[in-house]
């Protein structure tokens, strides 16, 4: 599991956060993604590795400032992960 830390300026309301939300959901197939104006941050978690170019092209065309990005790998959480784990 890859989680995606992603610093974004411009977020004034919740509106705002569903805006990118939305437009990531709609962009590439991730478990969740969040955001969060106070923070200045979106937390997307995706069991696949995304690209990172075109996750840059959709955060840009939302028209809110990009400033900088952390990727992790990270281990699953939940009550049957431990359970269904390769």
């Amino acid at each position: 599991m890859y989680e995606y830390r992603l610093e974004i300026h411009g977020m004034m309301c919740g509106m705002c956060e569903s805006h990118i939300n939305d437009a990531i959901r709609n962009n590439f197939d991730v478990k969740k993604v969040t955001s969060d104006r106070r923070k200045d941050e979106t937390v997307i978690l995706s069991k696949e590795k995304l690209d990172e170019n075109k996750l840059l092209e959709v955060i840009k065309a939302t028209g809110y400032d990009y400033k900088g990005m952390q990727v992790n790998e990270v281990e699953e959480k939940g009550f049957f992960s431990k359970l269904f784990k390769k």
